[in-house]
């Protein structure tokens, strides 16, 4: 009965971590649906959200069983209830991701974003890869000092969003106001990508060291 206990543990552990591959999936194809205009690509993303909405249920539906029926206490209730929210936070980053796809559909055929800013965004992109893939890595090894170092990539994310704001709000924009609003609202996009991960991961510090989470 205690091995079948600690295999669903692990099995919602795992599905964690298969979100964020899913999630760190849809994120860079979402990214070279931005720079090439490929509608094809951006459906994808926006047809494969409902998988990862799917999994989350899953995760939400099988912790709230266990806590019912198990009355796990200490670390184990952490994990179960902290997965929960992780489950949640990575299905809003999927979700985000589907929106930076359907903007692309928006604008179809024309561009999503002009030429010159093309290069941020892909930065962007990568960054927002790397801290998904990093933070999968946090949830699979419990690593609370690489869950720290999460942080960093954000911070990333932070300095290029305030970047193409800036951009925006200079008087040398030649764009038109649409296109203005369009880089604004996809670059808060990838910035709230990374402030879910960071959420993430002090979920995983929380686990680990049973310290108040804190945002």
């Amino acid at each position: 009965m205690r091995e079948d206990y600690q295999l669903q543990l692990e099995s919602i552990n795992s599905d964690l971590v298969l979100m964020t591959e899913l999630v760190g999936k849809a994120m860079a194809k979402a990214t070279d649906s931005l720079l090439t205009d490929d509608l094809q690509l951006a459906e994808q993303v926006i047809t494969g959200d409902e998988l990862i909405n799917s999994i989350n249920s899953s995760i939400e539906e099988r912790s709230l069983q266990m806590v019912a029926l198990q009355a796990p206490v200490a670390t184990d209730l952490r994990i179960l209830m902290s997965a929960i929210r992780m489950g949640s936070s990575l299905e809003r980053m999927g979700d985000l991701a589907s929106h930076i796809a359907k903007q692309v559909r928006l604008r179809y055929p024309n561009p999503s974003v002009p030429e010159e800013l093309r290069e941020t965004f892909r930065q962007m992109g990568a960054a927002a890869t790397k801290i998904v893939d990093e933070t999968g890595r946090v949830i699979a090894t419990r690593d609370a000092d690489l869950a720290e170092k999460i942080k960093v990539y954000d911070d990333e994310l932070d300095r290029l969003h305030r970047e193409l704001f800036s951009v925006v709000l200079a008087d040398d924009w030649t764009e038109s106001v649409e296109a203005a609003i369009d880089v604004t609202l996809l670059s808060r996009f990838y910035e709230r990508f990374g402030d879910h991960a960071v959420t993430v991961a002090r979920r995983v510090v929380h686990i680990v060291t049973g310290e108040p989470y804190t945002k």
